[in-house]
């Protein structure tokens, strides 16, 4: 099929593509804030694709006259092709002060908060429960 035309109309669809879409669209540049944190974010990346021709025999039948050498004369072709990118931010990565956070864009945020707040609450009220021992709590005072 050497050199077919779709050859060529699909090859420059998906390097406008692969120009348009690299990692820096996913995954995007980290920003450094004043206080040491650094935020990239994140986003999803959608892409479609397509391509299609056809191969129109000629309007004339008069083909005693045409000397191709054996082979089958070579029919005009029509055809396009199409893509589209879609993307959406899915969140922030958030890294600073030890910890590493995803803040989401859509979502309930109050739920994610509760979540990343639970860690902390079991340690307070494990600290409640834990007593610390002190040392007037081992004396016995003896009555006479």
């Amino acid at each position: 099929m050497g050199n077919h035309p779709i050859e060529s109309l699909m090859k420059t669809a998906m390097e406008s593509i692969q120009q348009i879409v690299d990692v820096n669209t996913i995954v995007g540049d980290p920003v450094e804030t004043h206080d040491g944190s650094v935020i990239i974010p994140i986003s999803r990346v959608s892409c479609g694709f397509a391509a299609g021709g056809s191969e129109f025999a000629p309007a004339d039948d008069n083909k005693e006259n045409v000397n191709t050498g054996g082979q089958a004369p070579a029919l005009p072709f029509g055809g396009g092709a199409g893509a589209g990118v879609s993307v959406q931010p899915v969140g922030f990565l958030v890294v600073g002060n030890g910890n590493i956070r995803l803040l989401p864009v859509d979502g309930n945020v109050v739920v994610d908060r509760l979540i990343d707040a639970i860690p902390d609450v079991l340690d307070r009220v494990t600290g409640m429960f834990q007593k610390k021992k002190r040392p007037s709590d081992d004396i016995i005072i003896a009555r006479d």
